[in-house]
């Protein structure tokens, strides 16, 4: 069984990255992957689960599980604490499933430092105008947090560059597309081939 592959996905609030990710799971069932299901502090939106969109928990027992080396990463972003389970993550991907987390450059950083063979992917939106529309028309946050996403956009647009792919989410299905390119292209490199069709290759060099 080959290990599965970590894929750090990251973009500005709205960029799409989410929606691209549960659309890219449900259109291939036949890929063994599966999102990262997050830490955080933040309250729950209308809509979320516990354990299903995040874990939400204490401030106390976040500041806890850090001082336990519990967290692969984590950040405070707008005032709340999120972070990624280690033992999860490890677990997974000893499994041979890819894992998919959502998280910022912050913590994109964090990760390649320990995982230097995880992929990154960066969604961009294709303008300021189209991102501010997209958060607007969620209608989950206020005036004043959709200011505040707004003006740290392009703080974490200038970071496009340290991640691997980079897509523009301007056509939803054609920024899925592109997604799909990736993961099937990772998985056709060649130690995951050799893994899966072992039996398949040790037949056709036999003598």
């Amino acid at each position: 069984m080959s290990q599965g592959t970590l894929y750090i996905v990251s973009a500005p609030s709205g960029a799409g990255k989410s929606s691209l990710i549960s659309a890219l799971l449900k259109d291939n069932p036949k890929y063994d992957m599966k999102v990262s299901v997050s830490h955080t502090t933040r309250a729950v939106r209308p809509g979320e689960e516990d354990g299903v969109h995040y874990h939400f928990i204490a401030v106390e027992e976040f500041k806890a599980l850090i001082a336990q080396g519990a967290f692969l990463e984590y950040a405070e972003v707008f005032g709340n604490f999120y972070g990624t389970s280690r033992l999860w993550i490890e677990e997974m991907l000893a499994k041979g499933v890819d894992v998919f987390l959502d998280i910022d450059w912050q913590g994109a950083r964090q990760i390649r430092e320990q995982m230097p063979k995880a992929k990154s992917i960066f969604i961009l939106p294709p303008s300021k105008e189209e991102l501010e529309r997209r958060l607007n028309a969620r209608g989950q946050d206020s005036e004043e947090v959709i200011a505040k996403r707004m003006s740290e956009a392009q703080s974490e647009i200038s970071h496009y560059g340290e991640y691997d792919y980079v897509i523009v989410n301007d056509d939803f299905d054609t920024a899925l597309i592109d997604f799909k390119a990736i993961i099937r292209a990772e998985r056709l490199k060649e130690p995951k081939q050799a893994a899966k069709y072992g039996s398949m290759l040790n037949a056709l060099l036999a003598e």
